[in-house]
C-alpha cells in the first residue's frame, strides 16, 4: 500500500448506476473496516438529492481524504464543495467511478464501474495535483461545452434518467437524434489569452481532460496538469451528415484533421454568445449568455493508479 487514506469520508450516490451506487457503497464500507490499515477511521455519506455531495465535501475539512463514488455528477458535486475549502486544509480526492460516461476516471486512469478493482487502484495508489476549469464562479474536472454538443450532453443526461440506459452507445444516440433536429450556429465574441476572436460556431468545448461522452476524444492532446484549457470550437456550416461524421470520427480522435474545426490552448477565456446557447459542465446544464472561463492550475490532489504517467 503506497500510503494511508488517513481519515475518510466516503460520498457515494446510491442511485448511480441504476442502483448499483447503493451496493458499491456497502462493498467499500466493508472493504476499509475490513483493512484498518486504510484508513484512520471512515464514515460513509449517501447522497439525498442535487448539491448534496456539494454541502457534503465542503464540510469535509477535518478528513484527509474523500472517496466520491458515483458518476461524473457527482464527483463534479465533490470538487465544487472541496473547493470551498481553504487549500491548507483540503482533503485529498479520489474517485469510485459507477456512471454512464466515466471520463474524469477515464481521466485518472481509474477502472470504471467495478468498486473492487477501483478501490484496490486507490489503496495502492499515489497522488497527484491536477488542473481543474473555472467558469462563472464553478469549478468543472473535465469539460465545459456549449451548442450542440452540450445539447447532446443534456439529452443524455435525460435519456438516463428516463430509461436507465447509460455508455458510450447513449451517447451516440442521442448526438444523433440532437444533430439532426437541434444543429445551429452560435454567434459569439471571446477573447481568449488576450486574442479577441469572433465567429460563429456549432460547438464550442473546453477540456481539462481529453474525453466527454463516455469516452469521445474530442481533444485528444489535452493534459490535466499542465495549466491550459484545450479548446474545439468549429467553423462554417458542416452539413448534417458532415457533422454526424465528425461525431463519429471523435469517438477515436479521427476528427482533428476535420476543415470544419479549430483546435488551441489557453489559460483563460472570456466569451458572449448572442442568445443562451445550450451549455453543460461534466454533464451538468448550465446558462447564461456571458462566461469567464479560467484554468486554476494544479487546485486540487488526486488519488491516481501507480501506473498513471
Amino acid at each position: 500500500m503506497a500510503f494511508s487514506l488517513g481519515h475518510t469520508l466516503v460520498i457515494a450516490n446510491p442511485a448511480s448506476q441504476s442502483g448499483a451506487g447503493a451496493e458499491g457503497a456497502e462493498f467499500v464500507r466493508r472493504t476499509l473496516a475490513a483493512y484498518e490499515s486504510a484508513t484512520v477511521g471512515f464514515d460513509v455519506r449517501l447522497t439525498s438529492g442535487p448539491k448534496a455531495a456539494t454541502d457534503m465535501a465542503a464540510a469535509a475539512s477535518s478528513f484527509d481524504t474523500v472517496l466520491a463514488l458515483g458518476g461524473d455528477g457527482v464527483i463534479h458535486e465533490v470538487v465544487n464543495g472541496l473547493m470551498k475549502i481553504d487549500d491548507d486544509y483540503r482533503p485529498r480526492l479520489g474517485v469510485i467511478p459507477l456512471g454512464s460516461g466515466n471520463d474524469y476516471a477515464r481521466t485518472l486512469g481509474m477502472a470504471p464501474n467495478d468498486p473492487d478493482k477501483s478501490l484496490a487502484q486507490i489503496l495502492r495508489g499515489t497522488t497527484r495535483r491536477v488542473d481543474l476549469g473555472l467558469v462563472n464562479g464553478t469549478y468543472f474536472d473535465e469539460t465545459l461545452s456549449f451548442g450542440v454538443d452540450a445539447a447532446i450532453a443534456i439529452d443524455t443526461m435525460e435519456r438516463r434518467l428516463a430509461t436507465g440506459a447509460h455508455g458510450t452507445r447513449l451517447f451516440a444516440a442521442s448526438g444523433i437524434d440532437v444533430i439532426r433536429r437541434e444543429m445551429r450556429r452560435w454567434p459569439f465574441r471571446a477573447v481568449i489569452d488576450g486574442e479577441p476572436i469572433e465567429g460563429s460556431s456549432v460547438i464550442f468545448t473546453i477540456q481539462v481532460g481529453p474525453t466527454y461522452g463516455g469516452g469521445f476524444r474530442i481533444c485528444p492532446d489535452a493534459v490535466c496538469d499542465d495549466g491550459l484549457l484545450n479548446i474545439c470550437y468549429s467553423e462554417g456550416s458542416p452539413s448534417t451528415i458532415e457533422a454526424l461524421g465528425i461525431l463519429a470520427r471523435a469517438r477515436v480522435a479521427l476528427h482533428t484533421g476535420s476543415r470544419y474545426l479549430r483546435f488551441r490552448t489557453a489559460s483563460s477565456i472570456v466569451i458572449d454568445f448572442d442568445g443562451e446557447p445550450p451549455c453543460q459542465t461534466d454533464g451538468e446544464r448550465c446558462e447564461g449568455s456571458h462566461f469567464e472561463i479560467s484554468c486554476a492550475h494544479r487546485a486540487i490532489e488526486v488519488i491516481h493508479p501507480t501506473s498513471r504517467a
